[in-house]
């Protein structure tokens, strides 16, 4: 991956930069907010309208991979059945663990969009889809900055309402779990985690362990209520595409040139899926 500058014309590799890493936005206790006139910058690597960032595809990995795994099952199933595997094909169902690959992409793209229009109409909020996380297979769906700080969302595409279940606190320890409809999906909620830890690694690598990151779960289609419906669960927000972008618009300390210099660190520490 690389950045653009348009005032020199040149291609700079990300992963391997031939120049000192960009400075660290200044923090002016107890402010986030960059200085307006951008009178700390001294190069072109820190003017970021001279930078353009590849933002990702959403729902990219996973589009692949219902593709690789459909593809090895016709491939499969006509090897087999010489003569009659275009049939079978035609009357049987994918398995649900392939077509569950489809649905997660879709939420996936559905989110982006909306995340995308956002970026578009409203300058100070950046995004990422589809970022891969350096020696895994796993991605983040989607990450986004704003002045309210950085987010890290998880796009789901269930079935049923998604609900806070809470059990002890009294005589026993409280836990707090995540319901889909019936479906525990706390698990969910334990990966939202994991991601935001890494995102957090990530900044403090930078010097910027002061922003703000929040996890979120977003759960797009889901049967959501008319009134209310959002909660938080273990310190993950639960939400729809809707409340997310309400989250991601509200007021924050940082400021435009600090949420872009944020945005080209995490493009850099996770590269497109």
């Amino acid at each position: 991956m690389a950045v653009y500058e348009r005032q020199t014309k040149t291609v700079t590799c990300v992963e391997c930069p031939t120049r000192p890493p960009h400075a660290a936005p200044e923090v002016a206790s107890p402010s986030l907010a960059l200085p307006p006139d951008g009178s700390h910058a001294t190069g072109p690597e820190l003017r970021a309208e001279s930078v353009e960032v590849f933002t990702g595809t959403a729902g990219a990995s996973a589009k692949r991979e219902y593709e690789r795994r459909r593809d090895r099952r016709d491939s499969r199933i006509r090897d087999e059945h010489p003569y009659l595997g275009k049939l079978i094909l035609a009357v049987t169902d994918e398995p649900q663990s392939t077509r569950a690959w489809a649905t997660g992409a879709r939420g996936e793209e559905a989110l982006g969009q909306r995340l995308d229009k956002l970026r578009l109409s409203h300058p100070g909020v950046y995004v990422l889809h589809d970022r891969r996380i350096p020696r895994t297979t796993a991605n983040i769906d989607h990450i986004a900055v704003s002045a309210a700080g950085v987010f890290v969302i998880d796009a789901k595409k269930y079935q049923g309402r998604p609900s806070l279940r809470v059990e002890g606190g009294l005589f026993r320890p409280r836990t707090e779990n995540l319901m889909v409809g019936s479906r525990d999906c706390t698990k969910q909620v334990n990966g939202v985690h994991k991601q935001v830890d890494l995102v957090r690694s990530a900044l403090k690598s930078a010097g910027l362990e002061q922003i703000p990151v929040h996890g979120v779960l977003c759960f797009v289609d889901a049967d959501w209520p008319l009134i209310g419906g959002a909660f938080i669960v273990d310190g993950v927000h639960v939400l729809w595409p809707r409340k997310a972008v309400d989250n991601l618009l509200k007021p924050g300390e940082l400021n435009d040139q600090g949420a872009q210099h944020i945005h080209r660190t995490l493009a850099s520490s996770f590269p497109p899926a």
